[in-house]
């Protein structure tokens, strides 16, 4: 009966990555189709429409302007998400629950929904469409990927580290920044590489609040109604997904290695943090002033 489960399992996972995967190896076929009319046979096997992606300056600003707003908003994001989960793991106060609530909520609510909230929040206080617009809105969108990512990287953290340092003299500040920080560090990259593949594969936010510099893609949108721009489109795609898939096992990569680092407890692990040594000095030099 078991085997008979695991054989299930085994072919349903080889049929969910065939579906993920095979359109986008077809994908990858046509981006090297030497032909505008996408169907097989194949005209021929060409890299000429790479070429021609590289030489489309319009598309090239459309790429830099998804990386201008992915970089910010995941920035952002990552810093609200790494205070938040701290403030919410390590300290008690009033309204935490709705705090989560609010938090997450983005994750609920429909982007469309959110969209056309924030183009009225925006036209109601007199803000222009720009690149600005669609960063706020990432970020908002963002935050619940990298409070999860972090918090689930702290709840594993050994808190006695923590306790420890302060009881040598450390400030909590002083504890944040050369302990809980450099700790936790693996995590805060995944979340911040998740946060940026959100914002630089986000269409609809973009298509309601963009400006006149459109976003990848925005900008793809709008290209494909002319068939010799078709191509182009196909192999730009081809690279988005490739790399959007590359800093997401990236970032699955980062948190495993966090959270395997949580299992290194006790004295030693926490001689080998930064910051130790100097403290322990400090601390040293204080008790022989004392006696």
């Amino acid at each position: 009966m078991q085997g008979r489960r695991s054989s299930f399992f085994a072919i349903y996972y080889l049929v969910l990555l065939l579906a993920l995967y095979i359109p986008i190896g077809i994908l990858f076929l046509f981006s090297i189709n030497d032909g505008v009319v996408f169907a097989f046979p194949l005209a021929g096997l060409t890299t000429h429409w790479y070429r021609d992606m590289l030489r489309n300056t319009e598309l090239l600003k459309a790429v830099m302007n998804s990386v201008l707003v992915a970089t910010g908003s995941s920035l952002a994001a990552t810093t609200l998400g790494t205070t938040a989960a701290i403030a919410l793991l390590r300290f008690q106060f009033k309204g935490k629950t709705p705090f989560v609530a609010l938090a997450l909520l983005p994750l609920l609510v429909p982007y469309i929904i959110l969209g056309a909230a924030l183009l009225v929040l925006f036209a109601s206080l007199g803000f222009e469409r720009s690149l600005w617009t669609v960063a706020i809105a990432h970020t908002v969108v963002s935050l619940p990927y990298t409070l999860l990512v972090i918090m689930a990287r702290m709840v594993g953290f050994d808190k006695h580290l923590e306790e420890a340092a302060q009881d040598l003299g450390a400030s909590y500040a002083y504890t944040l920044r050369r302990v809980i920080l450099p700790l936790i560090a693996p995590a805060i990259l995944a979340a911040w590489l998740v946060a940026f593949t959100v914002s630089f594969d986000e269409f609809i936010l973009a298509s309601f609040l963009i400006g006149r510099r459109p976003t990848l893609p925005v900008y793809l949108l709008s290209q494909l109604r002319f068939a010799n721009r078709l191509p182009q489109v196909i192999a730009i795609t081809v690279l988005v997904m490739l790399a959007s898939l590359s800093l997401v096992l990236l970032a699955q990569w980062l948190q495993r290695k966090g959270t395997e680092s949580a299992g290194d407890k006790g004295a030693g692990q926490f001689a080998r943090l930064p910051g130790f040594e100097e403290l322990s000095f400090q601390i040293e030099g204080m008790s022989e002033q004392n006696g």
